[in-house]
Formats: structure tokens, sequence, C-alpha cells
């Protein structure tokens, strides 16, 4: 059975470039998805808290564990929710995933968003005053979290990372502390490449992991799986649309996380495709003049009024990260 292809982390770790994403999943489907995976020759499992189903995840892995698979053959990330930044949280959380798990440790840990919330109030803790929005921790700062995290003890976690954060904020934490993320987790396929962040990353070392891969499925946009170019690609290489989305990610070096709870479409992402330079640009000049970024807080229900990513959509936003 292939496993696919591994990449080097700047930790010397070995990651399969494919893994199995589990966010959006639906109760009671993930534990069947993530068993239906490592028995197809998936060694790379991506969770978080925020996903309410590592429960899930850890009853699959009692499945799997050691009956097909060693613990040491897989890699495993999780993610440290926002409501948990706080220095004296940041364990505390790590131990709650450990435990949901049935594992001893995690391959990956990164701080999920570069926002917190205030502890103690659920995932989602309510504004005071504002209805449909979230309370916001202005006090608790990005080098804070890194630093908490940074310190966590080795035997639960092989290495530390960081998700969906920018330039300057990586810059802020890597400045203040000397130490550089693993990995940096970010929204990544056609419609947003982010070159200059990717640049940034391969400058420092830092890889990068690609989640909604295929896109998001919002309403009154058309689906990334179904753009004419895309299509004819994939009917080029006898291949499915998702095939050649994830390819185009792992053209770019990125490792890939595409989520499915379907056993056939579990093994079909899994299937790499190797995209030509031609393909590659082909598929890469869909986001020329056609930038769409799906996953934004300020979007959300309820939002979170913050301003993240520095963007036009979210000039609106009243605060923004507080690095240092």
């Amino acid at each position: 059975m292939s496993f696919g292809k591994i990449i080097t982390l700047s930790s010397g770790a070995p990651l399969p470039q494919i893994g199995l994403g589990t966010w959006l999943s639906k109760p009671h489907e993930v534990e069947n998805a993530v068993e239906y995976a490592v028995r197809n020759g998936y060694r790379h499992l991506d969770l978080a808290m925020v996903y309410q189903n590592q429960h899930e995840v850890g009853a699959a892995l009692k499945k799997v564990i050691p009956s097909v698979v060693k613990r040491e053959e897989l890699f495993i990330t999780s993610k440290l929710w926002n409501s948990s930044h706080q220095p004296d949280q940041v364990e505390k959380e790590l131990d709650e995933t450990l435990s949901l798990l049935g594992l001893d440790y995690l391959d990956l840990y990164l701080i999920h968003w570069p926002i917190a919330f205030p502890p103690g109030n659920g995932l989602f803790p309510p504004h005071e005053s504002l209805q449909n929005e979230i309370a916001i921790d202005k006090t608790t700062t990005l080098v804070d979290t890194w630093k908490a995290v940074l310190k966590l003890p080795k035997e639960k976690v092989r290495a530390v990372g960081v998700s969906n954060f920018t330039i300057e904020q990586l810059e802020g934490i890597i400045s203040a502390t000397g130490v550089v993320p693993v990995v940096n987790q970010i929204e990544a396929h056609p419609l947003l490449p982010q070159d200059d962040l990717v640049k940034y990353a391969k400058e420092k070392n830092i890889h990068i992991t690609a989640y909604s891969p295929l896109g998001n499925n919002l309403v009154g946009k058309p689906k990334l799986t179904e753009h004419p170019i895309v299509e004819e690609v994939a009917k080029k290489l006898d291949a499915t649309t998702a095939q050649v989305l994830v390819a185009w990610g792992a053209h770019r070096g990125y490792s890939v996380i595409p989520k499915s709870v379907q056993e056939s479409r579990i093994i079909s992402n899994f299937k790499q495709v190797e995209l030509s330079q031609e393909d590659y640009e082909k598929i890469s000049s869909i986001g020329h003049n056609n930038r769409t970024r799906f996953n934004i807080p300020i979007t959300y229900n309820p939002k979170w009024d913050v301003n993240i990513f520095d963007e036009p959509e979210e000039k609106a936003a009243s605060f923004k990260v507080n690095i240092a």
C-alpha cells in the first residue's frame, strides 16, 4: 500500500503530504472517516478542539492502533482554540485534547487563530453587551500565547506552529522569541494563492499546510470544483476535479488536507495526481483577477469583530490583532 509523498519539516519530522481534514464534519461521521482513511493509507490527520469531534477521532484511533498502524506511524495535528490563549490555559487545553484522543502526545500543535477570546465561558463566549458578537480578549497578545506554547513539554508535543497567521503576525512572534513556527496552516487554493505569504514562509523555512484546498461552498458562489478550467485539466488527466485541486497545492510544496467523510472520496483524494507546469499555470490563472477568501471571521455568525488579515472586507472591524 502506498502512503503517499513525505515532506520533511524544519523539526526533522516526516510529514505525509496528503492528510485528512476533519473540519465541518457532522457528528457521528468523523469516527468512520478516520478509520476509512487510516485503513486506506492516510498517515496524516488534522484535528482541532473547536471542531468538537476529537472524541470521535479518539474512538477511531482505538480501532486502528495498533491493529492497523503503530502510533508512531501517524502524524497527528491539533490546534489550540482562541479561548485558551492565556498562558495558564494553554497546557490545560492540550491535556484535554490528548484525553479526548486517547493519546500521550501530538506530532504538531498549532495556535488555531491569531486572536484571543476570554476563557471560562465556552468556545464562543458572547459579548457582554453586543448581540451576535463574540467577546474578544484584548490583553492577551500573540507573543504571550506563543511563549506559552513554546514551554509545552516535548513529551506531549513534538513540534509547534500556527494557523491563519499573516506575515506581520509571524514577524511579531519570531522577533519576540527567536523561535520560528514549524508550520503555518492557511486557507489555500487557486483563488487564494497568497504568494507574498508563501514566499516569506519559504525564506523562514515555515512549511505551509493548505486547508480548504477545494474552496468552500458559499451560497451564491460557484464551486471551485466545477470551474471550467479545473474540469478541463481533470478530464485531460483522467482525474477528479478534487484530485486536480489537491495536486495544485502539492505542486506548490504544501501539505494538503482535504476533508471528506465518504469512503470513496477519501480514497480518491489520496491518489496523488501530478500536474505539468503548463497545467499548474492554467489552474493558477483562475485566481489572477478573482481572488476569494472564504474563511473570514468578521462574516461569521456570531461575528468576531477583529481585523485579522487586514483586507478590504475586514475594514469594518473595530479591533486589530494584538501581536505584542
